[in-house]
């Protein structure tokens, strides 16, 4: 069995005049982030291996998770190809994902995000907003060998304010 934790990166700012890859989170962000991965907390997660893409506003967005669920800094990564929007490097890299990891969770962009989520999993999402957490679960032993899984998980900021 495979299970992948997908996270689209937080609210980010425009405030700035800074080029997209620099974008930092503004507040509310780093509100949901941090309710997202408080929540996430509570079920004892803990992925084999973190992927992140580099760009600043779903790298800090990877940082308050890793922090918040003590997840080990050596299982974590971040990779300019996952600043990916269109899903083709996403997708590449999950299904090259070495086999003994069991558990991926991964920090992406929009529309790389939703269009996986809907390609692979069992319940269709119109958009996985920010901050927005997705798990499916593939019955398979190949990261490779994923076609469609079963959608066990999902999280939306929305859903944990008050």
């Amino acid at each position: 069995m495979k299970t992948l934790t997908l996270v689209r990166h937080a609210k980010s700012s425009w405030k700035l005049n800074l080029p997209d890859h620099l974008r930092p989170l503004k507040m509310r962000g780093l509100t949901d982030a941090n309710n997202v991965s408080n929540h996430l907390k509570t079920t004892n997660f803990c992925p084999d291996l973190l992927w992140s893409s580099n760009a600043v506003r779903a790298q800090s967005t990877a940082e308050i998770f890793i922090k918040t669920l003590n997840i080990p800094s050596e299982i974590c990564h971040f990779n300019h190809e996952l600043y990916d929007f269109s899903g083709e490097y996403l997708t590449f890299h999950i299904k090259n994902c070495p086999d003994e990891i069991n558990s991926l969770m991964v920090f992406g962009h929009n529309d790389a995000i939703t269009n996986f989520v809907n390609a692979f999993g069992s319940e269709r999402i119109e958009n996985v907003p920010t901050c927005g957490l997705v798990t499916i679960i593939f019955n398979c032993d190949s990261w490779q060998k994923i076609t469609s899984g079963d959608t066990s998980r999902i999280i939306f900021p929305k859903d944990l304010r008050q």
